[in-house]
């Protein structure tokens, strides 16, 4: 269970709180209008940003002061930072072991997110001679070597056609169901939403709101949302 007790984030002038509880292998998305906060809430989730106030819990045990790569969280933003001096194997080794040491039993295991990914063989190439989507599917590898029992995405595949988007977000869900992972993706779209998360998180009026379903939501969008999305 993850839950956020009375947390309040700044940025600047900006600011916003939130209480809420999610269920470690929810698949939830984060919506609401652009600069509400979104990728706020991600970034102090994985450590990246220090709450002013309140808490975080992990099943019960504080982690608001712990040290990102000691979260219970793999994150994916939206550049998917690749190393173009890298090769592919060694960008995904990253997610294991920074010094890219790794051990057989390592190795074994970006293989094997490689080919979960549709990548085997290709390990070798350089960022630049992947595509867009490969160059997803290889971030989305290096998430998957962490083996984190939840996955943060800050919209990650928002510069890929809608096809190809599409292609990425039921990737990502059938990963969510093979491994077990909980998900949290930031998403400015409500089809990408409705697409692979059954809950939802509203963003809007300086506060991360409980979740709730995201047919609920988008069937009868408060007034915030209903603004953003036109309706």
């Amino acid at each position: 269970m993850l839950e956020l007790r009375q947390i309040e984030l700044a940025q600047g002038s900006f600011h916003m709180s939130a209480t809420l509880t999610l269920p470690a292998n929810a698949r939830c998305a984060v919506i609401g209008p652009s600069g509400a906060g979104k990728s706020t809430l991600l970034m102090a989730l994985g450590g990246f940003l220090a709450p002013v106030r309140g808490r975080i819990l992990w099943h019960d045990k504080d982690i608001t002061k712990t040290a990102p790569r000691e979260r219970p969280f793999s994150v994916l933003f939206q550049d998917n930072n690749l190393f173009p001096h890298m090769n592919v194997t060694q960008n995904v080794g990253l997610g294991i072991r920074p010094s890219l040491r790794l051990s057989t039993k390592e190795t074994s295991q970006v293989e094997a997110a490689l080919e979960a990914v549709g990548l085997a063989g290709m390990g070798a190439r350089k960022p630049t001679e992947l595509s867009g989507g490969q160059q997803s599917r290889a971030a989305l590898a290096r998430v998957l070597v962490q083996d984190k029992p939840v996955i943060l995405l800050d919209e990650p595949f928002a510069a890929l056609g809608p096809a190809l988007k599409d292609e990425m977000l039921d990737l990502v869900k059938q990963l969510s169901h093979d491994t077990g992972a909980g998900l949290l993706m930031v998403s400015h779209d409500p089809s990408d939403a409705a697409r692979i998360c059954e809950h939802a998180i509203l963003v809007a009026d300086e506060r991360a709101h409980a979740p709730v379903l995201t047919k609920e939501l988008l069937a009868n969008p408060p007034e915030a949302l209903r603004l953003y999305l036109g309706t």
